[in-house]
């Protein structure tokens, strides 16, 4: 096998947290490799957060135009050319990932793209090339996920994966899971003209959050015809001539063109040869201590792969966090009741922390945010502050 090379830190991931602790440990003056089987930029910048705001900006417009009137603005609405909003969305993915491919090549940080592969606490082997390293950073990330004997097939049945390169709006839609990915599905098709109805399990959409927000957005999007089924469980799923046809536990079958599965995501892990080389997992999961530390000294683990919020901005945040340790900073746990969410449908559904109930519970009335959501334009105050302090993240001369 041939010798890739040696480092300070082999990342094994480009996505948000991956890359963040590659930029930040190269800030620090660590030779770094970042292994990455596609694209730099992860699910977030390539099938989550950008491209998925991308649509919403083009279902805002959509909706302004049907509405200018009342702001003295005289237009109209003709429609949605799918593949001219798949081409502006792919246009804001691109710059971005020019910009974060520059930013990385600024930092002298070697970039590896290929399938990775931990083969000892201190190598990963990429096709016939080993990279050893003093330190390795587990940050795979994680795909959709579904339900025990729901099978996507990518194109009645479909993951938020293949949502966003749908390239044309459906006349209707089943969006099993009222999280935040099918809440701002449901939120864009209806802007394009399609009929949604969302089924969630939990007796609210947003189960994460307040009682009190999501009974506001339940409200607006009865007002915009979006139809919920809540409180209730997917039972099945069975083929038509013009879709699907959904079975429910109340005993109502929803039929409609698409079932969008958006029930969660799962941890990207089996077969990389976590539990081989000695790393602790739970349920696909690997287990970190408050610092990131998995049970094997030499590795480290960040992002989707392990039990904390799945959101990029905790993401950026671990990584720094692993990248500042392993540097000899003093470096202090996250505090992730402190972490913002932000769900980006019409209307938009805001918090930070623990929700009300929580805090109650605890005897908590307030929570202190720590970290800068993402993508936002608030975010540009976190990077001014990392700048000022020296360390900044999204940035290169």
């Amino acid at each position: 096998m041939a010798e890739g090379g040696h480092y300070d830190i082999v990342v094994l991931g480009g996505g948000s947290g991956g890359y963040a602790c590659a930029l930040r440990a190269a800030e620090l003056g660590k030779r770094v490799a970042l292994i990455e089987k596609d694209k730099v930029g992860g699910t977030c910048l390539h099938r989550g957060c950008i491209p998925t705001k991308a649509l919403l900006h083009a279902a805002e417009i959509a909706d302004a135009s049907r509405e200018s009137e009342k702001f003295g603005i005289r237009t109209s609405f003709e429609g949605v050319d799918m593949p001219g909003v798949l081409s502006y969305q792919q246009s804001v993915v691109d710059r971005l990932w020019k910009g974060l491919q520059s930013t990385i090549a600024s930092r002298k940080i070697d970039t590896i793209i290929g399938d990775g592969r931990l083969a000892s606490p201190t190598s990963v082997v990429v096709g016939d090339s080993l990279y050893t390293g003093d330190h390795i950073v587990l940050a795979t990330g994680s795909v959709p996920k579904s339900l025990p004997g729901l099978s996507i097939d990518g194109e009645r049945i479909i993951s938020s994966d293949e949502a966003l390169r749908l390239d044309r709006v459906p006349a209707s839609a089943v969006i099993l899971g009222g999280g935040v990915i099918g809440v701002e599905f449901a939120s864009v098709w209806q802007s394009f003209g399609a009929e949604v109805t969302i089924v969630e399990m939990l007796p609210q959409l947003l189960p994460l959050e307040d009682e009190a927000s999501a009974k506001h957005l339940q409200r607006a999007f009865r007002r915009r015809k979006i139809g919920a089924e809540l409180g209730v469980a997917f039972e099945s799923v069975k083929y038509t001539d013009t879709g699907v046809a959904v079975s429910l536990a109340n005993g109502k079958t929803l039929e409609a063109e698409l079932l969008l599965v958006a029930v969660g995501r799962g941890p990207v892990s089996a077969g990389l040869g976590y539990e081989d080389n000695g790393v602790a997992m739970t349920r696909g999961y690997v287990d970190v201590d408050p610092l990131c530390r998995t049970s094997v000294p030499t590795i480290s683990a960040v992002g989707d792969l392990i039990a904390t919020p799945q959101l990029a901005h905790v993401g950026f945040a671990e990584g720094i966090l692993v990248a500042e340790r392993i540097g000899g900073l003093d470096v202090r746990p996250i505090d992730y009741d402190g972490v913002p969410r932000i769900t980006y449908s019409d209307p938009e559904v805001a918090s930070v922390g623990i929700t009300s109930a929580q805090a109650t519970e605890r005897g908590i009335t307030v929570t202190e945010a720590l970290i800068h959501p993402h993508p936002t334009q608030s975010e540009i105050i976190g990077e001014a502050h990392l700048a000022l302090a020296g360390k900044p993240l999204h940035f290169h001369a």
